[in-house]
């Protein structure tokens, strides 16, 4: 890779992850930002130390490689730039369940790029996910079952249940052709052709089987440090195993679009008489009322 010819990359787990260093960020040509797509193509996550970069640095580094938005429901603590989204644990910010960012939306998030401003002197490490290994890594018939179902998100843990949208239980990466689970403890709710009952089970198991280990990477942070990961084949969660402030600034490249095939079933819909259950497939019905599961028209 010329473009990158005095850069060193190592490799940090098997499953993903890769340290990038001898790199200025803050001085990225055109050619190196085409580099850098392809070893997140690689890798999934890249971790640049030792950058320093400073607030309009980050958002012009993050604009190298699209539109940037801010967060849609939560407001900086600290920060006023409407491009950057800021997180301290001082004020609640520590997203410590797995997730992929913004998959409540149609089109979520296609690249984070985050900026560890201030980390504690010891804890707080990220750990990310292969949600691809983790789908190849599933018996052929479960395999098959998930290729079919359609799963519903929404943005409850920020407040606005109302605010949901459905996606594919399994999508397929549109630069590389490989198949990911893409459900997430944070984010999912429901799979769409199951019962309340049935959906909780599989979902418990499908979210835990994407973190468990040998599907992993886990980092440990210097004030600094820019790291980048594609959405589309990660998910991530802090470890809240500290106690110093920790501060982030994270920049979100939008414009993801998720290929979305026909779902094998029709969704759940009870019936009958409602009951005391009813309520655990309210949600589902209000998200169907708004549109319809992927593929169908």
């Amino acid at each position: 890779m010329r473009e990158l010819k005095s850069v060193q990359v190592t490799r940090l787990a098997p499953a993903l992850g890769a340290e990038v260093s001898n790199i200025n960020l803050g001085a990225l040509k055109s050619e190196q930002t085409e580099a850098i797509l392809r070893l997140l193509l690689e890798h999934k996550v890249l971790f640049f130390p030792g950058q320093n970069l400073d607030i309009d640095e980050h958002v012009a580094f993050g604009e190298h490689f699209g539109e940037l938005e801010g967060h849609p429901h939560k407001i900086n603590p600290f920060t006023g730039h409407n491009k950057v989204f800021e997180l301290a644990a001082s004020h609640g910010g520590i997203a410590d369940e797995w997730h992929s960012d913004i998959t409540f939306q149609p089109n979520p998030a296609l690249f984070s790029i985050l900026n560890m401003v201030k980390c504690p002197s010891i804890g707080g490490d990220t750990l990310w996910a292969n949600p691809e290994l983790a789908y190849e890594g599933l018996s052929a018939p479960l395999r098959e079952l998930c290729d079919g179902l359609t799963a519903l998100h929404n943005a409850e843990p920020h407040g606005r249940s109302d605010v949901m949208t459905i996606h594919p239980v399994v999508r397929s990466h549109p630069d590389t052709g490989r198949k990911g689970l893409f459900v997430n403890e944070h984010f999912t709710r429901r799979i769409v052709e199951l019962s309340h009952v049935e959906s909780s089970l599989l979902l418990r198991h499908l979210t835990s089987w994407v973190a468990s280990l040998q599907f992993t990477v886990r980092y440990s942070w210097n004030q600094g440090t820019i790291a980048m990961w594609d959405n589309r084949c990660t998910q991530h969660k802090v470890l809240n195993d500290f106690k110093e402030e920790r501060l982030i600034q994270r920049v979100t490249v939008m414009g993801d679009r998720i290929e979305s095939g026909v779902p094998k079933w029709d969704p759940f819909v009870r019936v009958g008489h409602a009951s005391d259950t009813s309520r655990f497939d309210k949600m589902l019905l209000d998200c169907l009322s708004q549109q319809k599961p992927p593929g169908q028209s």
